[in-house]
């Protein structure tokens, strides 16, 4: 069914003129979703952890990380947080740019039934208060060279500055107070007979695994709660829709290597980073910061063959001098979402590189995407693609009516993968996410007789001035 549908996909003049009626469901199949923790899907209960590196220092990549060392820490951070006192469903932030310890650090407050939520390395001291104190974190991992906004932050915050810890990939020295974070981590004894909290069915779907923010359709920044199941579904519709086959055979997929520049503070990077590449056991370079010329220097250096990007990464591409000096001939699929990307982009760059250009849609509310142009279809028409199995999309216009083929509405959207809601936020809540479980996007979109959308405005939102 699948090959076949892609069949058609490719071959334009092989599919009828169709019109589509409303709510649209997947053209895939179902997919059979785990309902366990995080932890346990991606560390399957009887299946041996593998020692070879995942997660490699794009400036040195003798600085490693296996599977195996990932969840040794992950157990001590398990056992560390309890003895802090940190319960089930706290929030535990981190602030810090990227570097090789992150995954550690999502992967072990949410594997324990915490919530892991990270803040921007360039928020200002009061955007961090805020963080802070929305989420009523009960610890901070803090990169060193963060301590002391996270101090003044925490001071505004009235958050305890001995419950900031220095988080880095090597010891650091007790500065300002703050000590280094190895020093909260359970013992090696303590993590061989440490084991993380099983959540089944319903109890994986509730559990709130991470809090990201965004400005979802309307205000300030707000705190998206995303479950277990979330992140569990939303992977298994990507692997899904890249692949086209499920369950995932590593051995029939060719070696893939990853440039993991996208920061780990929020959706698109963690997703792929800290979630995706264990489960697919794909080889990443870690940027602890994004520059240009160093991004091109990963990608030929390690002979990177996949990217996830944003379209102003394009542009770099196809504008920048730099981009010449630099073999990049090892890419060979490129997925770019976050944000529009004109069809003339997209065609120019698949051209000059060689290499495929899918695009899809997505949005920190949807944990990370709902839409994807399955990998093997060429597409040059600008479209974010199909539906992701499991979910369900609609078009209505102003007056919440269904529009019909071609013509523009407002996405809505439903699905495993839509998250719980905002934290601590009933308003935005019930603003956007409607009680049969449909998600409003705010974004404008299409549909063509194939089904595939196309992203085509932003909805203008009125918001009233509020004068103090």
């Amino acid at each position: 069914m699948i090959l076949y549908l892609l069949a058609q996909l490719r071959d334009s003049h092989g599919i009828k003129d169709k019109i589509y009626k409303m709510p649209l469901k997947s053209h895939f199949p179902d997919l059979d979703l785990p309902k366990v923790n995080l932890l346990t899907y991606i560390f399957p209960p009887g299946e041996p952890v593998s020692d070879t590196p995942v997660w490699h220092d794009s400036e040195d990549p003798s600085v490693c990380m296996s599977k195996r060392q990932l969840l040794h820490k992950v157990k001590k951070l398990g056992v560390g947080l309890e003895k802090l006192g940190v319960k089930a469903g706290e929030v535990v932030l981190i602030f810090t740019p990227n570097h090789l310890l992150v995954p550690v650090a999502y992967l072990g407050v949410v594997g324990s039934k915490r919530v892991f939520s990270g803040v921007n390395p360039i928020y200002t001291i009061p955007e961090v208060t805020h963080q802070i104190k929305n989420t009523e974190a009960k610890v901070v991992l803090v990169h060193p060279s963060l301590v002391d906004k996270a101090l003044a932050a925490a001071q505004k915050a009235e958050f305890p500055a001995n419950r900031l810890f220095q988080f880095s990939e090597t010891p650091c020295q007790t500065q300002k107070g703050v000590q280094d974070w190895e020093n909260m981590l359970g013992s090696d004894a303590e993590a061989d007979a440490y084991r993380w909290p099983e959540l089944r069915g319903e109890e994986s779907a509730q559990t709130v695994a991470t809090i990201n923010y965004s400005s979802g359709t309307t205000g300030l920044p707000k705190g998206v709660c995303v479950s277990h199941r979330n992140l569990i579904a939303n992977v298994e519709q990507i692997i899904f829709m890249r692949d086209n086959q499920m369950p995932y055979n590593p051995k029939s997929r060719p070696v893939e290597r990853w440039n993991a520049f996208l920061p780990l503070y929020h959706a698109y990077g963690q997703l792929y980073t800290c979630i995706m590449a264990p489960k697919l056991d794909v080889k990443v370079y870690v940027m602890k910061k994004f520059e240009y010329a160093a991004f091109l220097r990963v990608i030929e250096r390690y002979q990177i063959t996949h990217l996830q990007v944003a379209p102003p990464i394009l542009v770099m591409l196809g504008r920048r001098p730099e981009t010449a000096k630099y073999n990049l001939s090892s890419l060979k699929y490129i997925l770019c979402g976050a944000a529009p990307l004109s069809r003339e982009l997209q065609n120019e760059i698949a051209s000059r590189f060689n290499v495929q250009i899918n695009q899809g849609w997505g949005m920190t509310e949807v944990t990370c995407g709902a839409l994807h142009v399955p990998g093997g279809v060429n597409d040059d028409t600008g479209s974010v693609g199909l539906l992701h199995p499991n979910c369900e999309g609609k078009l209505l216009d102003d007056d919440g009516k269904e529009v019909k083929t071609g013509e523009p509405g407002e996405l809505f959207v439903r699905g495993p993968n839509v998250c719980l809601g905002y934290w601590r936020n009933n308003q935005a809540t019930a603003d956007s996410l409607d009680k049969n479980g449909w998600l409003k996007t705010g974004d404008i979109a299409v549909v063509d007789e194939k089904g595939m959308f196309y992203i085509v405005d932003r909805k203008k939102v009125r918001v009233k001035e509020i004068r103090r």
